[in-house]
């Protein structure tokens, strides 16, 4: 769990940041609210700060939410989802523009982001609660989240194992995991490094590893 992969990460981040002389950034959203209507979608796929960091990078996006979603347990907080027992995974609400971003998009950015073969959890975090998966909103969501799982499958020769279902109640996570990547960004890059996270998805995904994404971390 993360909790305590980091420990040792974040005490390396604490005392970079005091040697550099690094504050945390403020919080703030991907991009300024678009006109006009938006469209939900919601993605897990391990650690959330990084599904937010990445999503926040993907153009059409408007915001980004952590939280807990898929599970039993009412209004959960992260030490309930972090014993495995609820059956919540971390997950991302993201609120993005359709006339900048189609959900196909959006679909193909999270693919390249994670490591869809694994069934037991993301890069170092184990668990059921860090495991993938797409909640659909929708019919069509739903139809062209399982269509393009087929084709991530032949792409990489592999079984996909990323839960495809309709959305349940989501639930919003802790205020100081939202925006985490941007009110603490040492701790978060020793984190993401630690944890191997864009060493494995180089390996997996070659020159095609983070596809979709703006700039990256």
């Amino acid at each position: 769990m993360r909790r305590f992969t980091i420990a040792g990460l974040v005490a390396a981040g604490m005392a970079a940041a005091a040697v550099y002389g690094l504050s945390p950034m403020p919080t703030v959203h991907a991009q300024s609210a678009a006109s006009g209507d938006t469209a939900r979608a919601i993605f897990a796929g391990g650690c959330f700060w990084c599904v937010e960091s990445d999503f926040d990078k993907v153009p059409g996006v408007v915001s980004t939410t952590s939280g807990y979603t898929g599970g039993h347990l009412d209004n959960p907080t992260y030490r309930d989802v972090v014993t495995e027992t609820t059956g919540h995974r971390e997950a991302v609400l993201v609120e993005y523009d359709p006339d900048k971003v189609s959900y196909e998009a959006l679909l193909d950015a999270y693919w390249h982001s994670v490591d869809p073969t694994d069934a037991e959890g993301q890069f170092c975090d184990r668990g059921e609660s860090y495991t993938t998966a797409i909640y659909t909103t929708s019919d069509d969501q739903q139809k062209q989240a399982e269509a393009s799982a087929k084709t991530i499958s032949a792409e990489l020769d592999a079984p996909v194992a990323t839960l495809i279902a309709p959305a349940q109640k989501f639930y919003p996570a802790e205020d100081y995991h939202q925006d985490y990547y941007r009110k603490n960004p040492v701790r978060y890059k020793y984190y993401r490094f630690g944890c191997r996270r864009d060493a494995r998805l180089d390996r997996l995904w070659g020159d095609d590893a983070h596809r979709g994404l703006s700039n990256t971390h």
